[in-house]
């Protein structure tokens, strides 16, 4: 696998998380949401028989909140917060 194909699967999970999940309503959420991704991808990478087609999910999921975070802290307020939400669905 690519480098650009990673890409493209995270920027798939992201307009896929961004039409079903708000912006995160706190930075304490969004690391509480990074943590949750995190800890889903250690079970599996610590299960006596790991899937690497899971492993592979979770980390895209994973990657996907970080950057989610990254975007909602780059965010002046709230309101743009939204807009960039209601922007990147069109998409």
């Amino acid at each position: 696998m690519h480098i650009e194909d990673c890409l493209f699967n995270i920027e798939e999970e992201f307009h896929r998380a961004v039409n079903k999940f708000p912006t995160f309503n706190s930075e304490h959420e969004g690391l509480a949401v990074i943590w949750e991704e995190f800890e889903e991808l250690k079970a599996e990478v610590f299960k006596k028989e790991p899937d690497r087609e899971n492993m592979r999910k979770e980390c895209i999921q994973l990657a996907t909140m970080a950057v989610r975070f990254i975007m909602d802290c780059d965010v002046e307020n709230k309101e743009d917060a939204k807009r960039k939400d209601e922007f990147n669905r069109e998409k």
